[in-house]
């Protein structure tokens, strides 16, 4: 799908998954989004540009050229949408929307995964701890299920897709200080293996560990598994009602 449009873009019953992790920042209170854009931004910048008409009745008349609104159903979003190139790595996408955050506290997620974390508590550890930045840990489902046996072959027990392998990984939702600005270079900035490589060589990152629900939609079967989970009612990241 990606082909002809942004990740961010790829529906998950009938919303782009962009949609969905919004709400559930929206959920807790928090309204005011800056987009980093990429590959088809303008994509995403049309989607919302006609947001507010689509989730409305209104009234036009052609022949004077007026639009009434009588009722609306759109979020109180407020969205900034910064064209931040094509072939800009994730740091440098950060970097390059500094301007529009200034010297506030902000979190930073990716395009392409949900979660049913509570983002009012990861804000609420973030301000604990006081650390330049703040990631979630998380521990994937494995696809497949597991053996435990003995050294003769006989199985001891199944395990039907355990979760990890002790290993935690970075689940995205971060919640961040603007010193970690400093720790971006330029557009060449992976802020993966760079940025947050450095910060905890510095002591200035910390984990809050979320072992609930979490999905990347990196494959075609995880769209699957997302959409499906959704249209049948099941989907464990919708916090809010409709």
């Amino acid at each position: 799908e990606t082909t002809s449009i942004p990740k961010p873009m790829v529906e998950i019953g009938n919303k782009p998954i962009i949609w969905h992790i919004m709400k559930m920042y929206s959920h807790y209170g928090f309204n005011d989004f800056i987009i980093c854009l990429g590959y088809k931004g303008y994509l995403i910048k049309e989607y919302f540009s006609h947001y507010f008409l689509h989730m409305s009745d209104v009234t036009i008349d052609l022949k004077k050229n007026k639009q009434e609104v009588h009722t609306t159903t759109s979020e109180p979003w407020k969205i900034t949408l910064v064209d931040t190139g094509l072939e800009t790595q994730t740091g440098g996408r950060l970097k390059r929307v500094q301007k529009y955050i200034g010297q506030e506290t902000f979190m930073l997620t990716y395009g392409d995964g949900v979660s049913d974390i509570n983002i009012k508590k990861l804000v609420e550890f973030h301000r604990k701890n006081k650390k330049a930045a703040t990631v979630s840990a998380v521990q994937v489902v494995g696809r497949f299920g597991a053996l435990n046996m003995q050294e003769s072959g006989v199985v001891n027990s199944f395990l039907e897709k355990p979760k990890g392998d002790g290993y935690w990984i970075n689940g995205g939702f971060f919640v961040l200080e603007p010193e970690v600005f400093d720790y971006i270079q330029d557009d060449h900035t992976v802020w993966e293996f760079n940025s947050l490589k450095t910060m905890a060589q510095d002591k200035k990152l910390v984990a809050f560990k979320h072992d609930g629900f979490w999905k990347c939609m990196d494959t075609l079967r995880d769209r699957s598994e997302l959409d499906d989970a959704w249209n049948q009612g099941k989907a464990p990241w919708k916090s809010w009602k409709e």
